[in-house]
């Protein structure tokens, strides 16, 4: 029986070292694409690309936190009932990391909103540009930490990392769509419509990602 609980703490810890190395490649990634699409978003005046930078920027923080929740993680591996302090640690993480992303929602639905009011002039081709290239790197760090994912393994801060990065190839495609629609068909509205949904997106993952880190943190397993 010790034996087998060795080997499963081996590889609970080896899960662990992986999603670690995975989170911090797409740390490296995510903070590029965050900073050419919040510059390229606000010399072209997009809301939408802009909106999509700074999402990007709340998931790079957040891709921070879960990696420091790895190292920590890491540092008591050996202690008494790790595995719970683990999935706390996670959880918390997750936590943490949803309230920023809660914020954020917010800040760009009201940027949306008062673009409504104040329109700027979109530079077009280079707003596409970026936001095409934002969304290949998504689709980059999503292969990247779906590659040899141990599935059988509950890891909430794996898994708070990993929406992070499909919702933001959400926001990516979003803002592709009005930024075309603006530029070939004049729907010039569709930028901050999208700024709308994207926003909203971003409010229900992480007030769906609040609640589920709750459930751990309280111990409440069947709390609906």
């Amino acid at each position: 029986m010790e034996h087998l609980h060795n080997n499963h703490n081996h590889n609970h810890e080896h899960i662990n070292s992986e999603n670690e190395k995975k989170t911090l490649i797409v740390i490296i990634f995510t903070l590029i694409t965050m900073i050419a699409e919040i510059f390229f978003g606000i010399i072209s005046n997009s809301m939408a690309l802009l909106a999509d930078g700074c999402h990007m920027g709340t998931h790079a923080f957040a891709l921070t936190i879960a990696f420091l929740a790895y190292v920590f993680i890491e540092k008591i591996q050996d202690c008494k009932n790790c595995e719970i302090v683990s999935e706390k640690i996670s959880a918390f993480a997750g936590y943490t990391s949803s309230l920023f992303l809660l914020l954020t929602a917010f800040w760009i639905i009201y940027e949306s909103f008062d673009r409504i009011f104040h329109p700027l002039k979109i530079s077009f081709n280079e707003a596409i540009f970026v936001a095409i290239i934002g969304l290949i790197v998504n689709f980059v760090c999503i292969f990247i930490m779906e590659f040899g994912n141990k599935h059988e393994n509950e890891d909430y801060n794996f898994k708070a990392a990993y929406f992070h990065i499909l919702t933001d190839a959400l926001t990516s495609i979003l803002a592709i769509v009005a930024l075309i629609a603006g530029k070939y068909f004049g729907l010039f509205f569709l930028d901050y419509v999208m700024g709308f949904v994207g926003g909203a997106l971003i409010l229900r993952w992480s007030v769906g990602l609040i609640k589920d880190t709750s459930k751990i943190l309280l111990d409440v397993k069947m709390l609906k």
